[in-house]
């Protein structure tokens, strides 16, 4: 065991990651200075085992896994707001339909008319959700929203 030491501090390495060659043991009991042990090393009859780790999926796995855990509704202290206030809620929300009503405005569903129109409303708050947006937009369709 003092052996496996001195090589693991030369070696700046574990105890449980040294080996030595079966076939040189007296070799290795004979080696008591730290030059001795470096030339046994130089030698191969002293080898350093590689480390042994936890895999990437496995780590993944376990990071999913404490990720979701402690979710549910008896883990959850405070009132709605004290998680997420009013205002973080609508500005995710507002967002979200800004960038959908960008989109459709790009590929050329709306005019430009019925994109103020519709920008309006959403700042507004009248529109629930994406596919209500959608609605009203192709309720709209070419025509611009201006028969309102």
């Amino acid at each position: 065991m003092a052996k496996k030491r001195l090589a693991a501090k030369v070696l700046g390495v574990g105890i449980s990651r040294i080996r030595f060659d079966p076939q040189e043991l007296e070799a290795v009991e004979d080696a008591i200075t730290r030059s001795a042990v470096r030339g046994l090393i130089k030698d191969g009859v002293i080898r350093v085992e590689q480390s042994r780790g936890i895999s990437k999926g496995r780590h993944r796995i376990r990071k999913k896994v404490l990720r979701k855990r402690g979710r549910g509704g008896g883990s959850k202290e405070g009132a709605k707001g004290a998680r997420m206030s009013r205002k973080e809620r609508w500005v995710g929300h507002v967002r979200v339909l800004r960038k959908t009503l960008k989109a459709l405005k790009a590929k050329g569903e709306i005019t430009r008319a019925a994109f103020n129109a519709l920008y309006k409303q959403v700042k507004g708050g009248q529109i629930r959700s994406s596919k209500h947006l959608k609605e009203l937009a192709a309720k709209m369709g070419r025509t611009g929203g201006l028969e309102q």
